[in-house]
Order: C-alpha cells, then structure tokens, then sequence
C-alpha cells in the first residue's frame, strides 16, 4: 500500500518570456512559499521572441488554441509582438536577482534554452552545429548570471532531435526533460544511445486542458490531481505566464488539493537519486498530444543498449 510520501510530483515551470520572468514567477515563488514548497524552474537564456511564432496562425490547429486559450489575456500583445514589430528583450539577463533569489529560496533553476521561437519552429531544421551553438549559448548566459553551471535542461515545446540530445550530452548537464512520458530513461534515437537521463513530463498542461476539458480553477486542479498514479514520480509542467498570470488561482487550487496525496519534489533531487546505468533505454519519437497544437517528443518503447 503506498502512502503520499511514496506519491512525488515535481512542478517544472518553464519560464518561456521577458514578463514571464518579470511578473509571473514571483508570483508563483509567493504561491510556493506560503505552502513551504520547491519547485524547479527553467528559464530562456536568450531573447524573448515571441513574436515569430505568430507566423503560426497559418496552421488551423494553431487558430483553435489561440481562440481556446486567449493569449491576449495570457501574454499581452508586447510579449506576442516581440521580436517583430517591437525589440527582442532579454529573459534571464534581464532578471538576475530575481533568479538568484529562486535559487536562495530553495527552488532549482535550470535552463529552457535560448532562442525558445527559433528552436520550437524551426529544431529539426538546424544544422548539429546551430543546435549545439543554442545550447553552449543558453549554458553560457546561465553561468555569467548564476556563477554555476547548470544541472538541468528542458527543451522548449518538448521538441528535440538526435542533434539536440548529443549536445545536451556535450555540454555537461546533469538530466534533461525534453520529452513527455512516463517514467525516468536514457534516450535513444538514430542508433545511438545518450548518457544523461531524461525525466519527462508525465501529466497535461493546463493549456492543454483550458476549454477543452474545463475552465474552472478547482475543475482544473482536479484533473491534473487524477492523473496522479500512486507510488511513482509524476511531473507536472507549468508556465510562468500561465499559472504565474491569469491562471494563478489554478495552481492555488492544485497545491491545495496536492496535500495529503503526493509529495513535491524538485526534478534534481530526483535526478540525483537515479542511477543512469540502470535506467531503461527508450527510443524517442515525435508524435501529438491531445490539446497541443505543435508535435513533441514522446518517450517510445524500451529498446536494446546496443541500439
């Protein structure tokens, strides 16, 4: 029989903006704080360009979620138009002190990676060098703005590629999350195996589930809180201008309902506690999840070490 203690779910924020950083995780640091709770946070180490991504409003899955989700309300239109009409700005060197009290506070601070718009919309076009510069970028706006190194990366809009997991190797990080899954693993793709482990979302987002399933805070939380599966790790990714903004209150609710059935964790910690020679090797594929409008990675079958 487990108890909650055996029941662990890690909150991964992804901090994807300039406001994001700005006004969103404060106001999620202030949620964690008065409930004594961690939480690990990823924030973009380049600029904030948002506004390429509208060139997305070509694809009917795209206009769907936009009129779904109302991303006027979410990130105001000089976030939508950054990068375009308006200047690019900065996320993590813009906010130093904000992240270095993340990192006083107990939380984790990892890396989302640079360019979040270039390496959504445009990964598995890049050459391996451009896929290895975005990621020696973002490690290296990490260190000038933390003075350590990063432990974890987390790939924007879950997409990766072989590229991409050989130089999440090469660059020295500790874990990855880059894909959505179910349980801890080592990544293979293209006959090759990767060293560092992956530790993939487990749960939906609550962009994937706003109007779609429900609207309602407390209906949302429940949701997410059923997904839960007892016993294991279950790994819930947030946004910072999501449940840092308009949607505060359903994380309210779901650190509420959180009490008593699972124990938050931080994914280092977790990480840490893996031993990566023992994880299963899965293969990794692109594929769609319900409520998502762009494809993603998704944990495949176990396959052989020797693949």
């Amino acid at each position: 029989m487990t108890s909650p203690g055996d029941t662990r779910l890690a909150l991964k924020i992804d901090i994807d903006t300039h406001d994001g950083l700005a006004r969103g995780v404060p106001a999620i640091a202030s949620c964690l704080a008065a409930r004594g709770l961690c939480a690990s946070f990823f924030v973009v180490c380049g600029p904030d360009r948002m506004g390429r991504r509208l060139a997305r409003l070509l694809s009917p899955d795209f206009v769907r979620k936009l009129i779904r989700t109302r991303p006027v309300r979410v990130y105001g239109w000089r976030t939508l138009l950054s990068g375009t009409l308006l200047p690019a700005r900065p996320v993590a060197a813009a906010f130093p002190r904000t992240l270095r009290a993340l990192v006083d506070a107990g939380h984790e601070v990892g890396v989302h990676g640079h360019d979040h718009a270039r390496w959504q919309d445009r990964l598995p076009r890049l050459t391996a060098a451009e896929v290895s510069a975005e990621v020696t970028q973002a490690a290296t706006v990490y260190r000038t703005v933390l003075g350590t190194a990063p432990g974890g990366f987390a790939a924007p809009g879950w997409r990766c590629t072989p590229q991409s997991l050989a130089a999440v190797d090469a660059a020295g990080f500790a874990y990855r999350s880059d894909t959505r899954g179910a349980y801890p693993y080592r990544p293979a793709a293209e006959g090759r195996v990767f060293r560092i482990p992956e530790i993939p979302t487990t749960l939906p987002t609550l962009d994937e589930l706003y109007g779609r399933i429900a609207r309602r805070p407390q209906a949302l939380a429940e949701c997410i809180l059923q997904g839960l599966r007892p016993g294991q790790l279950n790994v819930h990714t947030l946004h910072a201008e999501l449940e840092g903004g308009p949607h505060l209150d359903v994380l309210e609710a779901l650190l509420d309902g959180v009490q008593g059935v699972a124990r938050v964790v931080r994914l280092c910690d977790e990480a840490t506690a893996l031993a990566p020679a023992t994880l299963p090797v899965c293969s990794v594929r692109e594929g769609a999840v319900p409520g998502r409008a762009m494809p993603v990675a998704l944990q495949g079958p176990s396959v052989s070490a020797g693949t």
